[in-house]
């Protein structure tokens, strides 16, 4: 199996390995490319500075069986920063989100044509090894998934499964993930309690933290804060906010002041096909097309 080259420049204090010391990270220098690009033809929108790509899917097609799903999708996601995808139910939002980790291929008969691009290399390929790619490209789904063992144990789960037994290493690791989900200061004292008995907002940010300690570069996020109250969706918001700064995020979700509130680019979704993409203000305040218009502003959906 194949790994998917990291960047070389890839390190943060966010991201050290068993045997690195952490690090400040340097601010990632500006590209040529343009952060996104249409479904019509490829039309450069980021109107403003560009960003370094870090995931492109260049006419992607998508099928459950001999259903299609996704058609012809063009999209270029920057690097270290969020973006949200939005549209009605069924419109293939999330399915576009779980064909960046390969999610989809547990379901039998899914294919895909096209191509699905992560620093440039094909995720796709062969070779490629899914649960490195995996690794790298992590995912917290709508529904908070903690499993049945402590606060500690659902952290560590990834670097055990990896193989990790540094001690320390894992003790530092997972006490670094709560701190960066924004739960450290509520479980230090009882990290041997279960998960399970935690509230629906801390669930959900222990999943961040699990996702968190396998050294991901990007989080895939599905509806993360659907099912919660106000004062956990505020707090998921928060930190989505401060991630970005060491991770790219790519959001699906239904709540468009939520999209407008935390992410820099957003993607509209409509019967499996990408009819516009941003700047964040540009789509919700001056969309291009009238389906948008229509979407944004509740005609539909």
């Amino acid at each position: 199996m194949s790994l998917i080259p990291r960047p070389a420049s890839f390190a943060s204090a966010a991201n050290p390995s068993p045997t690195e010391t952490a690090a400040s990270p340097e601010a990632s220098p500006l590209s040529g490319s343009h952060p996104v690009a249409a479904n019509a033809g490829g039309a450069n929108t980021s109107g403003g500075a560009s960003t370094p790509l870090k995931i492109e899917t260049r006419r992607m097609n998508f099928f459950y069986g001999s259903h299609q799903a996704l058609f012809d999708i063009n999209l270029r996601i920057p690097e270290r920063a969020v973006t949200a995808l939005i549209g009605p139910s069924g419109c293939g939002k999330s399915t576009y989100l779980r064909a960046l980790n390969r999610m989809n291929d547990i379901i039998e008969g899914t294919r895909h044509t096209g191509d699905v691009l992560l620093d440039s290399h094909d995720i796709y390929a062969p070779n490629i090894d899914v649960v490195a790619l995996r690794k790298r490209v992590g995912m917290v789904f709508q529904k908070s998934t903690p499993f049945p063992k402590s606060i500690f144990e659902n952290v560590a789960y990834g670097m055990r499964i990896a193989g990790i037994r540094n001690r320390t290493f894992i003790q530092e690791t997972v006490e670094r993930c709560l701190q960066q989900s924004a739960l450290w200061n509520e479980v230090k004292d009882r990290l041997k309690d279960s998960a399970m008995a935690l509230s629906g907002g801390q669930q959900q940010r222990l999943c961040i933290a699990r996702a968190l300690a396998t050294n991901p570069e990007v989080l895939l996020m599905d509806e993360p804060a659907s099912a919660l109250d106000p004062a956990s969706t505020a707090r998921i918001e928060d930190l989505i906010i401060e991630l970005k700064q060491n991770y790219t995020i790519v959001i699906v979700t239904h709540n468009m002041q939520q999209a407008a509130r935390i992410s820099e680019f957003t993607a509209f979704f409509c019967q499996g096909r990408l009819v516009e993409v941003g700047l964040t203000k540009q789509l919700f305040f001056k969309p291009r097309e009238k389906e948008t218009e229509d979407y944004i502003t509740g005609r539909f959906g």
